[in-house]
């Protein structure tokens, strides 16, 4: 079935043209990434199509009634709701029921009197079978961190607000979901979470994301925008990779073929009359066409990156019995380490475990509480950043280099202008002399990139280098940091490009621990999932610790993960059903107190007073075999 039908769209931005009659379809159940180079139109095509932008030419036909939602890179939510207000403020029937639901149920347990309101909406559950959604979108909240239900959306971070446009759409349900970067701003755990989501869940997805493993696992579809032109493979990542290589081979030898017949035609051409019969007149026109593909060139210049670094000397970073803490929270612990020439890093961990502040504290924007970190006195850091480039005003592409000299030293004793610097890492001669603050994402995080390599760094930290990158751009990091002869350090959620360039993970587990694992990220997964449950079980405990004490406002208790998906079901029911009986049993001891009941009447609400405390107590000994089953 047909979802949506592109016809003929163009777009272009003065006299640059990013794409011109490109045309394709979505369908039911395609889970389709697309890609592209930054800055060809990759967003603005997205936008088109998701109906945030209006086409130059062409038109995008949905089907009648399709209900689509659209995940921007940054969602635009009222600053003024709570989180628990965004949620329950979308267009959801069954969402508007189990707010309508809890209210009732918090009235009905302060006045036992009044359960009218109480009982309705109990019905409407039940006719709506919202339970299982009132599960299912605690636990989404739960994967998602967003435990804090009272907290305005004015005080959240920009991952807080990503992650709560996420679990919004994810809750409406839609048939065809849009999604720009959507692992930007979530932790790896986070990331594996949605893939396995998405690959449960009958979604039909359109995707831009340069997470090359997500692209592997959920989609069946990739299409590529490139030189304005689309190509689609029906298949994978892997799929993607081996057949564009097939495709780029097979232009190569047609492009040859055409450069033959157009010398060959060209020849004929200059031999040509000027009087020419209806037959020549259509072989010039074939030449004209044949002149064409043969002077197709593929745009395919790499970024070399030969910048000069500067020598490594023996002592380099050590790390001596050093403490960190913010309040009540630890995040290092006498912790020691010292690092040696050539080692390559990763750092995973989730969110407020310590990563930043480890990285601070190494740059020196941040001090120990105890201990001290040596530094050589050869060492010269490269930190890349999350915060990205500092945009002034009226300042082009051209000056940010500038200001670090008209020329840059490489290796050998060479050296290249700032304008051939810019040539290298993709900016031309034309797209030099732009301002800064009309790049694009991935072009300021490009240009960001230049700006710290280019200060021959002998020790690169990466923090969050991949986001916004295109994967050319990734390939061509990836291959430099694979010949970059310093010291490395790299925190990312691209486990794709933490299998490529790290030895060994430090990973940060909460609580002041840090493990020091032998191997890539793939390595510590497959490590991870073939330990003994009770293991495993003990390490979550020990990462949960931090967490905050059970209230009305955290989906912190949730976490059944102990529980099959059918005990976790007959879990809520019970909680359910115990706050229906124990509201029963408070009516008919209001009734009783009340002294106008007969004999008869009394025997009769006895008797039903005894089967609702025997079925209490039958319900609240199967919620402890569940409790302790949960917490074991």
């Amino acid at each position: 079935m047909n979802y949506v039908s592109v016809e003929n769209i163009a777009k272009a931005f003065g006299e640059r043209v990013l794409f011109d009659n490109i045309s394709f379809g979505i369908n039911e159940g395609q889970k389709i990434g697309f890609v592209a180079k930054n800055g060809t139109g990759k967003t603005s095509l997205l936008n088109i199509v998701a109906g945030d932008e209006e086409p130059d030419e062409g038109q995008v036909v949905y089907r009648k009634n399709l209900k689509v939602a659209f995940l921007p890179q940054e969602p635009d939510l009222d600053p003024n709701l709570t989180i628990e207000q965004t949620i329950f403020a979308a267009d959801n029937e069954t969402l508007r029921v189990i707010n309508t639901y809890e209210k009732a149920l918090e009235k009905a347990l302060e006045n036992p009197d009044d359960v009218e309101n109480y009982q309705k909406a109990f019905e409407q559950m039940d006719a709506l079978n919202a339970w299982d959604f009132e599960t299912q979108y605690k636990q989404i909240l739960f994967k998602l961190k967003l435990e804090n239900l009272d907290q305005k959306v004015n005080l959240l971070s920009g991952g807080q607000k990503k992650r709560l446009a996420l679990a919004n759409i994810l809750l409406s349900k839609p048939q065809l979901l849009y999604l720009d970067e959507p692992t930007n701003h979530l932790d790896l755990e986070m990331i594996e979470w949605l893939e396995d989501y998405f690959a449960k869940e009958n979604f039909t997805l359109f995707m831009v994301t340069h997470d090359r493993y997500f692209l592997e696992n959920v989609c069946n579809e990739i299409i590529e925008l490139e030189n304005g032109q689309l190509y689609s493979y029906k298949g994978n990542y892997a799929y993607y990779l081996s057949n564009k290589e097939a495709r780029i081979t097979n232009e190569a030898i047609t492009t040859d073929k055409a450069k033959q017949l157009y010398k060959k035609e060209l020849d004929w051409m200059r031999r040509q009359p000027k009087a020419r019969t209806t037959k020549s007149k259509s072989r010039i026109d074939d030449f004209y066409e044949i002149k064409k593909r043969a002077h197709q060139r593929r745009n395919d210049h790499e970024i070399q990156l030969e910048i000069n670094m500067e020598r490594l000397g023996s002592k380099i970073l050590e790390i001596h019995k050093v403490s960190k803490s913010f309040g009540d929270l630890l995040l290092l612990d006498k912790y020691e380490y010292v690092f040696k020439k050539g080692e390559r890093v990763g750092i995973i961990g989730k969110n407020g475990t310590g990563k930043s502040t480890f990285l601070n504290m190494i740059t020196g924007a941040t001090t120990p509480d105890q201990g001290k970190i040596v530094i050589g006195d050869t060492v010269k850091f490269g930190y890349y950043t999350q915060r990205g480039i500092t945009i002034k005003e009226g300042q082009k592409v051209i000056d940010v280099i500038r200001e670090f000299g008209d020329y840059i030293p490489l290796k050998k004793g060479r050296q290249i202008s700032a304008q051939q610097l810019l040539e290298r890492f993709l900016f031309d001669r034309k797209k030099q002399y732009d301002f800064v603050e009309k790049l694009s994402g991935g072009e300021r995080k490009r240009l960001y990139l230049c700006t710290v390599l280019i200060q021959n760094p002998n020790f690169l930290i990466l923090d969050e280098p991949t986001n916004d990158l295109d994967i050319v751009t990734l390939n061509v990091l990836e291959n430099f940091l694979l010949d970059f002869p310093g010291c490395l350090i790299v925190v990312s959620h691209d486990r794709y490009f933490m299998d490529k360039i790290v030895d060994h993970l430090f990973v940060f587990k909460g609580q002041g621990i840090i493990e020091d694992f032998p191997g890539n990220y793939s390595d510590y997964r497959s490590y991870e999932n073939s330990r003994e449950p009770e293991k495993k079980k003990t390490d979550t405990d020990t990462d949960t610790d931090t967490a905050a004490p059970k209230t009305k406002n955290t989906w912190k208790q949730d976490n059944k993960a102990a529980l099959s998906y059918n005990e976790q079901k007959e879990f809520s029911k019970i909680e359910r059903e115990l706050k229906k009986l124990e509201l029963q049993k408070k009516e008919i001891e209001a009734l009783f107190e009340t002294g106008t009941l007969d004999g008869d009447r009394i025997n009769e609400e006895s008797q039903k007073l005894q089967g609702i405390i025997d079925d209490i107590e039958e319900k609240e000994m199967r919620w402890l075999e569940l409790s302790e089953k949960m917490d074991a």
